[in-house]
C-alpha cells in the first residue's frame, strides 16, 4: 500500500521508469533483511520505513522523484545511524546479491511483458551504428555498393550470439541433458540448432537432434476451418504423448524408433528412423513449440536449456514505423513454402492466421521461461524478399479486399506492401553466405534441412 500524506509520489526505476513511491516496499525489504538476522518485528521495520522516507525528503526536498539506488543509499545509512547494523549489513549483502542477479538476466534474456527490451534496444542501436535502421538507410546502402559489407557485418552479429548462447549452455554442463531451439515459425530454429551444435562440438561434446515436425499426426486428423484449411501451427497436432515418451526414454539411455512425416502427402510411418543418445550426447530440439511445457514435460527443469529465436528486426520506412517481427517472418515463410511445401505465395499469406494465433497461445506467453535470446533479423533480407514476393501484396490486396472472412489477409497484405513500397529490391543473393540462416528460405545451403 502506498504511503498517505507523503510528499514523495514518485520514484525512478533502474530502466528509467517513473512509478508511484511506496512505503511499505521499503518497510518489507528492511524486514527481509531482519529476519534474515533473527529479526521477528515488523512493526520496527514500519518504524525505520518512515525514518528513510522523512530522510528522503530531507537529502532531496519535498518534491523529489527519488532513484531506487537513492533510496537504498538512505535506508543502509538509517539502519546504521538506528543501531541496526546486523540488519545493515544483511541489507547490504541482500543489495549486492540482487544486483548480481541483475548482471546475469542482462547477458540471458531480459524479458517484460513477454518483451525483450533490452535485447530490442541493442538490435536497435547496432542497426542504427551500421546505418540500416531505416528503408532509406538500406537504400543508401545498396546505392553505394556496400550491400556486401552489410551481409558480412549482420552474418557476423548473428553468428557471435549464436556463441554466447552455447557459451550459458556449457556454463550449467553437466546438468543439461536436452537444449531446446525455440521460436515461432520462420525465425530460423533449425539453421540456429545446427549452428548451436557445431559451437559445442568443438569443446568435445556430441549433439543429437530429434525432429519434432515427424511427430505430426496424419493429416485428415486435423480439424479443418470453413475454408478446408489445416492447422499444422496447434501443439495438438503433434503425438505430444509419443514426443514426451521418446524424450524420456533417449534422456535415459534407451533406443528409440522416430516416426517419419510427409509434408506433400500428409500422412507418418511409425517405428522409421532409430535414434539412441550416447552417454557424451545431449539431445536437441528445435521446434515451433519447444517452449510449451507439454511438450517436454517428462525432462526435468534443470535438465532443459531453453534458447529462443525471433527476428526482432528494428527497421523503419519513411513513414516512421517499424516492420513487424511476424511480417519478417511471413515472408521468408511464403518462400519456403512455396519451394518446401508445394504451397503458393498467397495460400501462406491466408494461412498466416493459424501461425499467430498458435504463437500467441503457445509461443509467447512462455517467453520468460527462456534462458537465452538470439535475433534472427537480418535488414539485407529485405531488398531480397522484395525482389521475390513483392508482385503478391498487391494481388491479395485485391483479392482479399472486400473478403469479410479475409480481411486479416487483406490487412497483412497491405501493411506489408505499404512498408515494402518504397525499398530497393535486391534479386541477386550471391553475398549471402552459403552456412547463412537465410540460405534456410532462400536455398542453397551447406547444410542439409
Amino acid at each position: 500500500m502506498a504511503a498517505e500524506n507523503t510528499a514523495i509520489g514518485s520514484i525512478i526505476k533502474r530502466d528509467g521508469t517513473v512509478v508511484p513511491y511506496d512505503r511499505d516496499r521499503i518497510a518489507t525489504a528492511i524486514f527481509k533483511a531482519a529476519t534474515s538476522v533473527g529479526g521477528e518485528n515488523r512493526e520496527q521495520a514500519d518504524q525505520v520505513a518512515e525514518r528513510v522516507e522523512q530522510a528522503l525528503i530531507d537529502t532531496y526536498g519535498p518534491d523529489a522523484t527519488p532513484t531506487v539506488e537513492d533510496i537504498q543509499d538512505v535506508v543502509e545509512e538509517t539502519l546504521i545511524n538506528e543501531g541496526h547494523a546486523r540488519t545493515a549489513r544483511a541489507y547490504i549483502l541482500y543489495r549486492a546479491k540482487r544486483a548480481e542477479e541483475r548482471e546475469k538476466r542482462s547477458v540471458l534474456a531480459e524479458v517484460t511483458d513477454n518483451i525483450p527490451y533490452k535485447k530490442i534496444y541493442d538490435v536497435l542501436r547496432w542497426n542504427m551504428d551500421h546505418g540500416c535502421d531505416t528503408v532509406d538507410g538500406i537504400n543508401a546502402i545498396i546505392a553505394d555498393g556496400r550491400y556486401p559489407e552489410l551481409v558480412q557485418a549482420a552474418e557476423q552479429r548473428y553468428h557471435e550470439e549464436v556463441g554466447v548462447g552455447a557459451e550459458q549452455i556449457l556454463a550449467r554442463m553437466p546438468d543439461i541433458k536436452m537444449v531446446i531451439i525455440a521460436g515461432p515459425s520462420s525465425s530460423g530454429k533449425t539453421t540456429t540448432m545446427i549452428k548451436v551444435s557445431e559451437r559445442l562440438k568443438e569443446t568435445g561434446l556430441a549433439l543429437k537432434g530429434i525432429n519434432i515436425d515427424h511427430y505430426f499426426y496424419d493429416l485428415e486428423m486435423h480439424p479443418k476451418d470453413e475454408f478446408g484449411d489445416y492447422d499444422y501451427e496447434t501443439p495438438q497436432a503433434l503425438d505430444l504423448e509419443l514426443i514426451n515418451r521418446h524424450l524420456a526414454e533417449l534422456v535415459s539411455g534407451k533406443t528409440i524408433k522416430t516416426p517419419h512425416y510427409d509434408f506433400k502427402t500428409g500422412k507418418r510411418k511409425l517405428d522409421v528412423h532409430e535414434m539412441k543418445l550416447e552417454k557424451h550426447e545431449i539431445l536437441l530440439i528445435d521446434s515451433l513449440h519447444g517452449l510449451y511445457d507439454k511438450m517436454t514435460e517428462s525432462i526435468p527443469t534443470e535438465n532443459k536449456f531453453k534458447l529462443y529465436i525471433e527476428t526482432l528486426g528494428q527497421v523503419r520506412n519513411r513513414e516512421g514505423l517499424f516492420m513487424r517481427w511476424a511480417d519478417n517472418r511471413l515472408m521468408r515463410r511464403m518462400i519456403r513454402d512455396s519451394w518446401h511445401r508445394n504451397l503458393q505465395p498467397l495460400q501462406t499469406l491466408t494461412h498466416w492466421h493459424y501461425v499467430r494465433k498458435s504463437e500467441l497461445q503457445y509461443i509467447i506467453p512462455f517467453i520468460k521461461s527462456v534462458d537465452y535470446v538470439v535475433n534472427s533479423a537480418m535488414p539485407h533480407e529485405l531488398p531480397l524478399h522484395k525482389a521475390r514476393l513483392f508482385q503478391y501484396f498487391p494481388e491479395g490486396m485485391e483479392l482479399y479486399r472486400d473478403d469479410p472472412k479475409r480481411q486479416d489477409a487483406y490487412i497483412r497484405a497491405k501493411r506489408v506492401y505499404d512498408f515494402m513500397k518504397d525499398l530497393t529490391e535486391m534479386q541477386d543473393d550471391s553475398a549471402l553466405p552459403s552456412k547463412s540462416l537465410l540460405r534456410e528460405f532462400f536455398g542453397g545451403s551447406e547444410y542439409e534441412y
